[in-house]
Formats: structure tokens, C-alpha cells, sequence
């Protein structure tokens, strides 16, 4: 069997993102093949035994090791694989990204970066002062929140840190005060998928998504979301990711957390803090369409 798109995918909270993806694909003929813990075995014992062949592979299994068979088939193979897991390695390390977006003139909080732990245990003295009264502590991989400290205020919280990811690099950055909007705070993720881009408001705090509107967009003047993002897709060269970006008082754009790869997509209908849906139909739906350009045949 000749597939057009392979999904692999294992977090029961894609359901909804996978049943997305296959609406999509039923709408544009594309062949889906769907890969869970649940047809794992047999999926892959078809894969190398040359039953089934795939010409573009989505990777949603989160480096989860019994689909790696399946990955390193693919890249023999020649699959185009959207996201390529050394292309997202690059890219989610935030210290590399931090000082890529600088030098393309992208507004970033005031940052220091400082050495993992294993290699420089001891810090030369540390001048917190230009960060303000509170500051951000970040390890330089990951994602979700994992590991962040949000409302920091001392040194010895820095150094605390640090051996909580000893083998990363840390990110100490200044607090970005956001703008108001209509009684919003002008704080916001951002979806890039091949050039299309969907903006939605972001709570930092509650972590409550909304769809942002065309009439709001235009309103409170923030087609530069949608620059500043273009930006940061020509430097990460992913297909597809989502950045933070705030509006501070100062009316700057500034990208606050900078590409995230591994994506939380539970849906809006399911958890409170999920991606709204039409958001979630939107993103299956250009990555569908950017599996059919690259079809093979």
C-alpha cells in the first residue's frame, strides 16, 4: 500500500488533531495512513518488509522510541519528513535561536545565557541588575513550560536552576510587561504551518487561548505578528511551529519564547486551556496541503 501522509502519533490528546488530519486528507484525496501504539507492531513490520511505503512523514510520537524503527526507514527511504528531527534540534534550542533572532533584528527580552551546570558549575559574578525586579529562568531545550521559572527575583534561584537541567544551557531573560487591549493582554502564540500563520490571543498566566480575528488584527494594529513570525520561519526553516510574541508598553513586538517544535495540541473542547478548534482545523489543514505538494507520483 502506497501512502501519501503517515501520522504517527501516540499522546491520547492528539485524538482530536489526528481526526483533524484525516478530515483534511478525505477533503483533499490524500492517502493517510494513521500510526498509534495500537497498529505499532504491524505498522512497522509492514514499513520494512516493503508492504507499505509513505512519501511524507508527520511526526507527532515525541521521540518516543518504539516508532524509531519506523523514522529510520523513512529517512533511508528518502521520505520528506515535515520537521526533520535535526532541523527541530537546532531549532528548540533557545539559546542558538536567541542569538539568531537578534542578529536578524527581532526584538527579544534582555537576556543572559549562561553554561550548563556539568561544565561550568561555579558562575563568575552575575549582574542581575539590568533584568529588573523580576526575571524569567528558562533551560535552553524543551518545551511546555518544563522546567521554567516564570516570576524569579534572586540570584540564588538562578543557581538552583541550573542544576535542575544540569546538562543545558540557561536562559535568564527580563519580564516583558504586556500591553492592555480592550482588557486583554496583548500577549500572544502564534501557529506557522508552510507560510500560513495563525495568531491567537495568550494568556501567560491563565494560559487561555482565543482565536485573533481579522477585525481585531486590523483594529489594534498587529500585522507585525504575522512579520515577525514570517522572520523567525525564514531563520528556523521548520514547516511548521508556534512562537510567543508580546506587544510591550513601549509598542514593541517582542518574541518571548521563541520556537516550539513539540506542539500542545489538545483541542479547546476537551481542556480549557487546549487550542481552539477552528485553529486545530486550520493547522491540519495546511499540513495537509503541504503533504500533498510533496506527494510523490
Amino acid at each position: 500500500m502506497e501512502y501519501d501522509l503517515c501520522l504517527i502519533w501516540y499522546w491520547e490528546y492528539d485524538t482530536d488533531f489526528a481526526a483533524a488530519i484525516q478530515a483534511a486528507c478525505s477533503t483533499k484525496d490524500v492517502s493517510l495512513w494513521l500510526v498509534s501504539p495500537k497498529n505499532l507492531v504491524q505498522a512497522t513490520t509492514d514499513l520494512l518488509e516493503g508492504r507499505a511505503t509513505m512519501s511524507v512523514l508527520l511526526d507527532r510520537a515525541q521521540y518516543h522510541a518504539g516508532f524509531l524503527p519506523m523514522l529510520q526507514k523513512a529517512r533511508e527511504q528518502g521520505v520528506y519528513c515535515i520537521n526533520s528531527r535535526e532541523r527541530s534540534r537546532w531549532a528548540e534550542d533557545k539559546a542558538t535561536m536567541h542569538l539568531e533572532l537578534i542578529t536578524r533584528g527581532i526584538e527579544t527580552p534582555y537576556t543572559l545565557i549562561l553554561a550548563p551546570f556539568i561544565e561550568q558549575p561555579v558562575l563568575s559574578p552575575l549582574d542581575l541588575s539590568p533584568l529588573g525586579k523580576q526575571f524569567v529562568i528558562k533551560p535552553a531545550a524543551g518545551g511546555g513550560g518544563e522546567g521554567v521559572t516564570m516570576q524569579a527575583t534572586s540570584l540564588e534561584q538562578v543557581l538552583q536552576a541550573r542544576v535542575e537541567y544540569a546538562d543545558q544551557k540557561y536562559l535568564v531573560q527580563a519580564h516583558i510587561e504586556p500591553q492592555e487591549l480592550a482588557g486583554r493582554k496583548a500577549w500572544f502564540r502564534v501557529y506557522y504551518v508552510d507560510g500560513a500563520i495563525h495568531p491567537c490571543w495568550w494568556d501567560p498566566e491563565t494560559h487561555i487561548f482565543a482565536p485573533l480575528h481579522a477585525d481585531e488584527e486590523l483594529r489594534f494594529a498587529l500585522s507585525p505578528l504575522r512579520l515577525v513570525t514570517s522572520k523567525i520561519a525564514s531563520i528556523c526553516r521548520l514547516d511548521w511551529f508556534s512562537t510567543e510574541i508580546a506587544l510591550s508598553k513601549d509598542r514593541k513586538f517582542v518574541a518571548v519564547d521563541y520556537v516550539n517544535d513539540s506542539i500542545d495540541l489538545r483541542s479547546q473542547s476537551n481542556a480549557q486551556d487546549g487550542v481552539p478548534n477552528e485553529v486545530i482545523t486550520a493547522i491540519a489543514t495546511n499540513l495537509v496541503a503541504l503533504a500533498a505538494r510533496h506527494r510523490q507520483g
